[in-house]
């Protein structure tokens, strides 16, 4: 499967800019997620690709192909609707053979690709339902499958879950998975999913305001956030920000809360030089912390903070505590959850290695 590039696009409604010179490569078998809130351009760009939208200026290109001005129907590419976009006369074995039908491939070879799609996605037993007699699973696999049969040189995926329950999704993020290891296609896929992203993707493309904010792979966009936008989008629940002051306290960086509350940074990671006196946000991942640990640690921080909430889900729990005045949610297993008691102070321990710092003026990683 080829390459896709995205070179300096541009794209305009009258006064209103949406994407402003992205640039971005999709490496060749790549499975790229476009991430991120509703209105930041990601349905755009991959309507772009699809040739169902005009380039307002810029490139794009599949391989060697500038494909920028040719018709859908020339790109190579097959795209997967969130509507499914089924034809509702049509049994499974006409909606999968109806994409091949303007190709005016051989029977034999229509009948071939069939078969395999078919196999391939579990759909034997369904070829001569029509869509209105399967469920929502279903019909996303005869969309994927209809997609599937055009062989086609990339494959688009536009937020083709959001429609499915809960099970649903995780089953049917399991089954897109399983579908590019075997096939190994290139996929760019949208979602405003971050599990459906952290899931399924080889790379992520965080996009806020119809800019890119972070391009990397999943563990890449979650453990080193470049900026406080991917931090607080990122995870579930999201990075605990807290504003303090960097300062110096004997050469070794230190933060410093609005409550007077310090935290040691000796041992963190910054990519830029130190600067006391400047303003900061500290991130704290919920599922870093170690709870009831005694005494001091090489590497730590020792906190010891009041119990505001418990919240309890089965197999997870998150307790909140009182930080600076703020909410800090700490991960913790079921049973030492049960134990815990609104009102009572906790001891928990964090890694300094594990904190992210970001400036709270630029809002980039130091």
């Amino acid at each position: 499967m080829p390459r896709v590039s995205f070179e300096h696009i541009v794209k305009r409604y009258g006064a209103v800019t949406v994407l402003d010179g992205l640039n971005l490569d999709v490496e060749d078998g790549d499975f790229l997620v476009l991430l991120g809130p509703s209105g930041c351009g990601k349905s755009t760009l991959l309507n772009l690709i699809a040739g169902l939208q005009d380039v307002s200026s810029g490139r794009i290109m599949i391989g060697d192909r500038d494909v920028t001005e040719l018709d859908p129907k020339d790109r190579g590419l097959s795209m997967v609707f969130q509507s499914y976009a089924l034809y509702p006369t049509k049994s499974v074995e006409g909606n999968l053979r109806f994409g091949l039908a303007a190709r005016k491939l051989p029977k034999e070879e229509a009948d071939k690709r069939i078969q395999w799609a078919a196999d391939l996605l579990q759909l034997q037993p369904l070829m001569r339902r029509k869509p209105s007699e399967l469920s929502g699973g279903q019909r996303q696999r005869v969309a994927i499958g209809r997609a599937l049969v055009k062989h086609a040189d990339v494959l688009l995926f536009d937020e083709p879950l959001s429609n499915l329950d809960a099970k649903l999704r995780s089953e049917m993020r399991l089954e897109i998975k399983k579908l590019h290891d075997t096939l190994n296609p290139t996929i760019i896929y949208v979602t405003h999913d971050q599990i459906e992203a952290m899931t399924m993707a080889t790379k992520i493309a965080i996009m806020q305001d119809g800019e890119i904010q972070q391009f990397g792979t999943p563990d890449d966009v979650y453990e080193n956030p470049a900026n406080l936008f991917v931090a607080s989008f990122i995870g579930s629940p999201a990075m605990n920000l807290s504003p303090a002051r960097l300062e110096l306290k004997a050469g070794n960086a230190t933060a410093t809360f609005g409550d007077g509350t310090q935290l040691s940074l000796v041992g963190a990671t910054f990519d830029h030089a130190v600067q006391a006196g400047r303003d900061i946000m500290v991130g704290m991942r919920p599922e870093h912390f170690i709870m009831d640990a005694t005494g001091t640690a090489d590497g730590h921080s020792m906190l010891q903070l009041p119990v505001i909430m418990v919240e309890r889900t089965g197999s997870d729990a998150l307790i909140s505590l009182d930080f600076v005045g703020e909410h800090l949610f700490v991960r913790a297993e079921p049973d030492r959850a049960a134990r815990t008691k609104t009102g009572e102070t906790v001891s928990v321990h964090y890694p300094t290695a594990k904190l992210n710092l970001f400036d709270a003026q630029t809002g980039l990683r130091l």
